[in-house]
């Protein structure tokens, strides 16, 4: 994500403390104080809340798990849409002009589609690339790429915006629906280019 509010490291004692909250609501086993890594991320759409990457840089494979939390709640990210949506209602969600390109950001770095994420793809730097393209294909690749945008407010309160993406080896640009009730969807996609060299966990879907 993009947002205003960059990860800060938790120090030992508060990571400790947050663990009593994160770890019932983990999969696999509960993460020890001793061994945990904690970074923290104010969430500017979802007020007193924070966003967790919760990991163990020990563990053979290491895990990483992401958690939304304020104190006393906790709600792990599961690759669906399922916990956004639900904390949507509760929280509530804070969608502004100012907001809505964070949470649309934030929606497609935890969600995964049936096959595989969209990877919002606003600079060539955002690429992962499998073999280095050369300058000039670099170079066009950037003027074709643009920051996400957003286009204007919808009768009822939710947003419109403008986004390139990568899915799989492809990428194309589309239009992101907002609600006001942060329910998210793509709509005028268009493939700008395709058999792309990079690098994605899109293979494995």
């Amino acid at each position: 994500m993009d947002m205003d509010s960059v990860f800060i490291k938790l120090d030992r004692l508060e990571s400790e403390n947050l663990l009593r909250d994160v770890n019932p609501v983990v999969d696999g086993a509960p993460f020890s104080g001793t061994t945990v890594t904690m970074l923290a991320q104010v969430l500017p759409f979802y007020p007193g809340y924070r966003y967790l990457e919760v990991a163990d840089y020990e563990a053979h494979p290491p895990r990483r798990r992401f958690i939304i939390h304020k104190p006393g709640q906790a709600l792990a990210m599961n690759g669906s849409n399922d916990p956004i949506y639900t904390l949507n209602e509760s929280a509530p969600i804070l969608l502004t002009a100012q907001t809505v390109a964070d949470y649309v950001r934030f929606f497609f770095n935890n969600v995964r589609g049936r096959h595989g994420r969209f990877l919002i793809t606003e600079t060539v730097d955002d690429i992962q690339w499998r073999e280095e393209p050369p300058p000039a294909a670099r170079k066009a690749v950037g003027k074709i790429l643009l920051p996400l945008t957003v286009l204007g407010q919808e009768p009822g309160g939710g947003f419109r915006l403008s986004v390139c993406m990568l899915f799989k080896d492809s990428l194309f640009k589309a239009t992101v629906l907002v609600t006001a009730a942060g329910v998210v969807s793509l709509s005028d996609e268009e493939l700008l280019i395709e058999d792309m060299p990079v690098v994605s966990d899109n293979f494995s879907a």
